[in-house]
This record gives structure tokens, C-alpha cells and sequence, in this order.
């Protein structure tokens, strides 16, 4: 969520964040909503005052007319009632007015709560103006001695490649068909030597940073309420993403007429990113204990809403996969943020390099930076069965297999995640950031077409061996 106050003061940034990620967002609006609201919060805090003040006041005086009236009778008795009515009537009155003005803020808040919702986080000023990913930046790339991006597989490999769906029908690793038929399109069974890489690639990368880079390991829900959706900033944007569970429509007809019913809808979610930052939602955590550092394996769901005909075939785009993530909750400090955001970057980096895979890093333009990055790099992967098809053979490409996330207190102050600057000092928004460990069975395909062998056998990499029973070939059965 956006900081109130920045915005009042300047609203020119946020309408050019906006812009920039292409976001519409009526800013103006919502300070004139945000105006109307505080003013009447501020008349309703006035009125409580005074009523505070008249009850303070006239309570005393109230109860030694009583006393008096109990003792009067005629026209004294009738005086001292009309006191006693009058002395009570200004506290109905401001009663009145004050349940006329909450009612007035009521009518404000859904369409003002809506709004804020909807404003993104403007992006960094070092962040390229661009409108989508063919804007994106190349930064950095690598590759191992054995393999140059820069020459066609062939040349590196001496021979023409497959591509990863057809290894993986010729070593049996999946079954699509059957996938498919259980859980429709996008959909996969992995089988054999194909599970056990999927889970070894998984295992690899979390044990890495578990045991390397010191994070805590914690297991999150996949299945989770719509705030923690609303508070990680992957709603109302990205809503057409998640899958939903409609629980409340259920329990509702479980109930009796006219009770109310008390379930909440739940939501599948597209990373481990939400767990992890849910856990603290709503705390204020210790100074002391900053910055925290999780990481998680969690299975993912992606209704890939918009991606008709994009990737329609093998595993580089599926409803549901697995994701080992890192998230890095830290103090409020911008510096801090940028120099974690590249020890993310660096860690992944380290995995790819000990697994010889090519890679490059993209800076990310504005267009395509998302709705709650502040920044954010890309990672792709080489893919040799991607590209465009020349001479019967696939040029390939890189694909994106990790992205790394700057959010300022973006999704802190929507989870109202906070610290205390000392034993006695005022609370203060965290910093958060995320970054994909690595996400398999995507993570897969570089690894089987790179390592793939003339024969259709797939060389294991020699990182994984130790969690394939050390084998070192995949072959056909």
C-alpha cells in the first residue's frame, strides 16, 4: 500500500508511477475521497470531545438536580425536569450527529479503500521508462566454457538438438496425455528419472540456501484468505491469476435461514512469496532480529489468464509447479534494500553457475516491472530448444526461469508489518524483497537440452548426481 501522506504531498509521483506502468488510476479522486474522509473523521473526533467534555461537565450537575427533583414537587419539580432535559440534550444531539457522520464516512470507504488498493508503487528512478518486456535491459550474461549462446547448439555440441518435449517423451520422464486427461490443458504427469530431477533440482537449490547462505527453512499454506492475497499486493491486480474457492458460497448454504454465514473464500496461490510474508502480518517485529531471512518450497498455481497460445506445449508454462523462494524482510532503509536485492541476485547466480547453465540478467523497464516492484531483474536461462526454427533446427532462446523483487514497505504496510526502532522508539514499515531460488520443472528444460547427448541420453549435471543416486546419465529405458 502506498504511503497516505507521500501522497498528499506529492501526488505528481504517484500519477507519474501510473503512467509509467501503464495503471489507471484516477489519483485525483482519491484525494478528494481521502480529503472528505479526514475532514469528517475530524468532526466526528470533535464531537466525541465535546460530548466528552459536556458529560464531564454536566454529569455532577445532572445528579444534584435529581437530587433535588426527588425532593420537589408542583412547579419546582417541573423546573428542575426542563434543567435536567436541557442539560441532556446537547449529548443527544451530538449522538445524532456523530452516527449521521460515521454513516457519511461509511458510504466513502469502499470506494476510497478500492482506489488506494489499485495505486501501484512507483517505480525507482533508476528503473528504465519502457513499455513491456521488449523494453527490458540486458545487464550482465555468463555461460560455461563448453557452451557460447552466441553459437547455434550444433556448433557448441556437434550435432542438431531436441527440444525438451521431445526428451522427454523419448525418456519417458513425463506423460502429458495423461496429465491432461486428469487436469486439462497445461497439465503434466511427471514420471521416472523426471520426478527424481524435478525434486533433485528442488532439493539442490534449497539446500543451498539453507545450508550455504544460512536461511530459515519454513513451510508455508498454499491455500490461503483473501487479505493475505490483498496484503502481498498480488490483489486486486493480479486477481484473474489465482485460482478460487468460493468456501463462503458453501458454508453459506449450510447454514440455517437467516444466520449469517461465517466462512471466508480462499485462494490457491502463484508463489511461496505470500506465505512467507504472511507469517508476520499485523506484528511488530524485533529491531534486533532484522533483517529475516526465509526460504520455502512450496507447490504453485498459475491460471496463466491471457497466455492463450503462448507456450501451449511442454513445461515451460503449466498451471502448477514447484518453487523454491526467498523472501528478506529487513529494516526501512532504501541502501539496505538495494544491496540485499543484489546478494538475492547473487545467490541464484551462484546456483546456475555451479549447475553450467547459461544465463543473462534483465533490467526490468516500468511496463513490465509489476504492480508492487519498486524494482525488478529478471533472470532467463538458455534454452536450446527455444527461438525461431531455421534449417529444420530451433535457434534458442533465453527463457525466464527467476525474478528478483525491491518493494520498499510496499506489501509492510498493507500486511501493517512493522519494527520499533529501539526499546522505546516509534514503529516503522519493514522493507521487503523476494527472489526465486528456482522453479522446476521449468527449470528443467535448460537443463535437459543443454545436457542432452547425440543418442537422446541427458548427461546429469554433476551437482545433481548426489541427488539421483549419483547416477550421471539419463537414458531411455
Amino acid at each position: 500500500m502506498i504511503d497516505l501522506k507521500q501522497l498528499r504531498e506529492n501526488p505528481q509521483l504517484f500519477k507519474d508511477g501510473c503512467a509509467k506502468k501503464r495503471a489507471r488510476v484516477d489519483i485525483d479522486r482519491l484525494l478528494a475521497l481521502d480529503e472528505q474522509r479526514r475532514s469528517l473523521v475530524t468532526q466526528v473526533e470533535a464531537s466525541r470531545a465535546e460530548q466528552n467534555k459536556i458529560a464531564k461537565d454536566s454529569g455532577p450537575q445532572i445528579g444534584k438536580l435529581a437530587g433535588q427533583l426527588k425532593k420537589a414537587s408542583g412547579a419546582e419539580a417541573a423546573a428542575l425536569q426542563q434543567e435536567i432535559d436541557k442539560l441532556k440534550e446537547r449529548p443527544a444531539a451530538l449522538k445524532v450527529t456523530i452516527a449521521q457522520t460515521e454513516a457519511l464516512i461509511a458510504q466513502l470507504e469502499p470506494e476510497f479503500e478500492s482506489l488506494v488498493l489499485q495505486v501501484p508503487l512507483p517505480p525507482d528512478d533508476n528503473v528504465p521508462v519502457g513499455k513491456g518486456s521488449e523494453d527490458n535491459q540486458q545487464v550482465k550474461t555468463w555461460h560455461p566454457s563448453w557452451f557460447d549462446p552466441a553459437k547455434s547448439f550444433e556448433q557448441n555440441k556437434g550435432f542438431a538438438p531436441r527440444n525438451h518435449i521431445d526428451l522427454v517423451r523419448h525418456l519417458k520422464l513425463a506423460d502429458f496425455e495423461r496429465g491432461v486427461k486428469m487436469a486439462g490443458t497445461r497439465s503434466y504427469v511427471l514420471t521416472g528419472d523426471g520426478m527424481r530431477l524435478h525434486q533433485a533440482v528442488l532439493r539442490y537449490a534449497f539446500d543451498y540456501m539453507v545450508d550455504k547462505q544460512g536461511f530459515t527453512p519454513v513451510s508455508v499454506p498454499v491455500l490461503v484468505r483473501e487479505e493475505c492475497m490483498i496484503g502481498t499486493g498480488f490483489f486486486p491486480d493480479g486477481r484473474e491469476q489465482a485460482y478460487h474457492i468460493p468456501e463462503s458460497q458453501r458454508q453459506a448454504a449450510d447454514v440455517a435461514p437467516g444466520e449469517a454465514s461465517k466462512g471466508y473464500d480462499l485462494f490457491l496461490t502463484g508463489t511461496g512469496e505470500v506465505g512467507l510474508m504472511g507469517l508476520h502480518q499485523g506484528e511488530i517485529l524485533d529491531e534486533t532480529k532484522l533483517p529475516l531471512k526465509y526460504v520455502t518450497v512450496s507447490t504453485c498455481f498459475r491460471r496463466e489468464a491471457g497466455a492463450a497460445g503462448k507456450d501451449t506445449a511442454g513445461l515451460y508454462r503449466i498451471h502448477q509447479f514447484d518453487k523454491v523462494e526467498q523472501v528478506i524482510i529487513c529494516r526501512n532503509d532504501a541502501a539496505l534494500s538495494r544491496e540485499l536485492h543484489k546478494q538475492m541476485i547473487s545467490y541464484v547466480e551462484a546456483i546456475l553457475q555451479s549447475l553450467e547453465i547459461p544465463y543473462r540478467l534483465l533490467q526490468c523497464c516500468t511496463g513490465d516491472l509489476g504492480f508492487k516492484n519498486a524494482d525488478m531483474v529478471d533472470i532467463e536461462s538458455w534454452m536450446p530448444g527455444r527461438g525461431e526454427i531455421v534449417n529444420g533446427s530451433t535457434t534458442g532462446a533465453y527463457g525466464e526461469t527467476h525474478s528478483a523483487s525491491r518493494l520498499h514497505d510496499f506489501q509492510c504496510r498493507r500486511l501493517n508489518m512493522r519494527y520499533r526502532r529501539g526499546t522505546e522508539g516509534e514503529t516503522t514499515f519493514c522493507h521487503s524483497l523476494n527472489n526465486t531460488v528456482l522453479a522446476s520443472p521449468r527449470f528443467l528444460i535448460p537443463v535437459l537440452e543443454l545436457y542432452q547427448n547425440e543418442d537422446g541420453s541427458v548427461t546429469i549435471p554433476t551437482a545433481l548426481r548426489p541427488y539421483m543416486g549419483n547416477k550421471d546419465r539419463i537414458s531411455a529405458p
